[in-house]
């Protein structure tokens, strides 16, 4: 249990950052992250930086210890911009090798999911103790 424990944080940290890193980027709203979201991808200028939000936002829920509802609601988002993020990039410019590094940032957070629900698999979101 205490591999998986390590593994877990591991996983975990490294996706956070990795989120955080590109999050804190589109919250500054950078020349390279407008050139990418907006002018290449065409999505609104104003989506840039409430992306950016969002992510920084999610990095830290799955940081935070307990708040599992929270968690569960994070790694979806983080999923969803993720797996998003692909999809316009293949919409956009077609399918590149260097798009299937999207599965990289895709893996870590799957498996920073799974790890995190087989640490607390006694501990399911939405129950409560039995009296």
């Amino acid at each position: 249990m205490k591999a998986i424990k390590i593994t877990y944080w591991v996983v975990t940290v490294l996706f956070a950052l990795m989120m955080l890193f590109s999050g804190i980027q589109n919250a500054m709203n950078t020349p390279d992250s407008i050139a990418l979201i907006s002018t290449q991808l065409g999505f609104p200028a104003y989506f840039v930086p409430m992306i950016g939000f969002a992510k920084i936002l999610g990095a830290i829920a799955i940081l935070v210890p307990g708040f599992p509802r929270i968690k569960e609601w994070a790694y979806a988002g983080l999923f969803f911009d993720l797996a998003g993020a692909t999809y316009a990039s293949i919409a956009a410019f077609g399918f590149f090798p260097q798009t299937s590094f999207m599965f990289v940032f895709i893996a870590f957070c799957l498996g920073s999911y799974f790890l995190y629900h087989k640490v607390n698999k006694g501990n399911t979101v939405g129950t409560t103790a039995a009296a």
